[in-house]
């Protein structure tokens, strides 16, 4: 096996049926016409292929033609593209090189190699992660799911996932049955359960220490999430039993389990049946009837109202909207129940301290609009084959004009958590940027009737939109910077007085309280 020495890349570029093999011996600076493999892995090393510079070394190709430095530059610049192209031809500054077969290459000669064009077909080596890229994209343009314009159902995802998986296998098992449940959609809906719980203004004590302050028990908190992950569980497994035909039309959801028949009708059904029930006796037993009571009417309304009306009228996004809003109220009652004088639902719905857990579930009403109207306009003519009736298709110009004016509805809602005083003031500020934000994204969502990205671009916009303003909520809670400021730097002596008087209000603890 021959092996013919590594050149520049100016030269390496030109066509080597071009060269014959005495200038390629000279050029690449060996003797002999042919090299070994092994032959020409040594002498990689210990040959001057080229000597570059002003001319001052002799180029003999016996090891002995330039320094150190200059055999360490070739061997290791000219073994790197990049760094080869850049070094040979800062080196074609000088007056000349010398090739190690002892002849010299003029000046002239020199100049025409180094502006000699670079055809169009030679480039340097693709990186790893531009191949990882160009792959990605190439892949995109096959497939039909590749330009989906929105993300594609994660339930789809994780059927997809359990395929390939062993049959009669437990993670195959889990897997299709996790898919059932809609994981990325109960994740939402425990999250805004859990902020609304966190935002109940909790009956402030002044007490020696921060730690001894009143808190909202965690054993409630666990049954919360559980049961509330569970009720979301059972009503996404009967959404897909009640219509796996026309999921089967629509890129988004054909490849859900029922649709793919993964699993069976029978045992999809008892995975919502069981979903159901355990739900709401862990709101029932562990929280309180009034959280249990919502959470089983989110089923129905979810499973038995919302579903069907999808495909009689546009009247189902403001249903959708509407059990949207139950979680936070959900978790709203949870906190007020630990703390009610006697739990019944007038009190913990009807009651002025019930007015936080409303405007939270307001907030989350609200915030329906925008961001669904913006994903059904980019999948609207699905919506359309499918049979689903939705504004995005049915009235385009209401679509936008509803996701506006919802947009704008967030502001007095955020004003009205500090009037009533779930938050501090400032929250009306902090919040005031991110709804002026999506306000923002839903005029041109309006004004641009969808396109030039504008749809997109509220959809984004609402995405974010929602986390941001419950952690700013979490944060201004109304009294939780005094709690966390008194427990940093102490509280203040208390007159005896003022000590047992203010027991006295906190329902009869300490001495002015017998």
């Amino acid at each position: 096996m021959t092996l013919r020495p590594p050149l520049p890349r100016s030269i390496a570029l030109r066509d080597a049926s071009s060269v014959c093999l005495k200038c390629w011996r000279r050029l690449g600076g060996v003797n002999g016409t042919s090299l070994s493999l092994e032959t020409g892995r040594k002498r990689m090393f210990s040959v001057g292929v080229v000597g570059v510079g002003s001319g001052s070394g002799n180029g003999s190709g016996n090891g002995k033609s330039g320094s150190f430095g200059r055999r360490f530059e070739r061997d290791y610049f000219w073994a790197n593209n990049a760094a080869r192209e850049g070094f040979w031809r800062a080196s074609m500054g000088g007056e000349g090189m010398r090739g190690g077969g002892g002849g010299d290459i003029s000046t002239t000669t020199s100049k025409a190699i180094r502006e000699a064009p670079i055809e169009s077909g030679a480039q340097d080596e693709v990186l790893p992660h531009r191949r990882r890229k160009t792959a990605r994209e190439e892949e995109a343009s096959t497939s039909p799911e590749g330009n989906y314009p929105i993300a594609l159902d994660a339930s789809s995802k994780l059927a997809t996932a359990s395929a390939a998986l062993p049959d009669r296998s437990l993670r195959r098992l889990l897997t299709i049955y996790l898919s059932l449940s809609k994981p990325r959609l109960s994740f939402l809906v425990v999250l805004t359960a859990t902020a609304a719980y966190s935002l109940y203004p909790v009956p402030g004590l002044l007490s020696p220490a921060a730690t001894a302050t009143p808190s909202l028990s965690t054993l409630t908190l666990l049954f919360l999430t559980t049961g509330t992950a569970l009720c979301s569980s059972a009503a996404n497994a009967f959404n897909m039993l009640m219509e796996p035909q026309h999921d089967a039309k629509m890129t988004r959801t054909r490849n859900r389990p029922l649709v793919r028949k993964l699993i069976s009708t029978r045992n999809a059904m008892f995975f919502a049946i069981a979903c159901a029930i355990a739900g709401t006796g862990a709101l029932y037993y562990g929280v309180n009837p009034t959280t249990a009571f919502l959470g089983a009417s989110n089923i129905v309304l979810y499973a038995a109202v919302y579903t069907p009306l999808k495909r009689i009228s546009v009247l189902n996004t403001w249903v959708g909207a509407i059990i949207g809003g139950i979680p936070p109220l959900m978790g709203w009652t949870a906190a007020a129940g630990q703390y009610a004088l006697d739990g019944g639902w007038q009190e913990l719905l009807l009651s002025k301290e019930a007015i936080g857990g409303w405007l939270s579930a307001a907030l989350l009403f609200a915030w329906q609009f925008p961001h669904f109207n913006a994903l059904s306009w980019s999948i609207r003519d699905e919506y359309k084959n499918a049979g689903y009736r939705m504004l995005s298709w049915v009235n385009p110009s209401m679509n936008s004009r509803v996701a506006l004016r919802y947009s704008i509805l967030m502001f007095p809602i955020c004003f009205y958590l500090s009037y009533v005083g779930v938050t501090e003031w400032a929250f009306v500020g902090a919040s005031a940027g991110v709804n002026g934000w999506m306000v923002y994204k839903s005029y041109l969502f309006w004004k641009l009737e969808g396109k030039a990205g504008s749809a997109r671009g509220l959809f984004w916009a609402s995405v974010w939109h929602l986390p941001i303003v419950m952690v700013l909520a979490m944060g201004l809670k109304k009294g939780l910077g005094e709690r966390v400021w008194r427990g940093l730097v102490g509280w203040p002596d208390l007159g005896e007085e003022e000590e047992g008087l203010y027991y006295e209000d906190g329902e009869g603890v300490g001495d002015g309280g017998d």
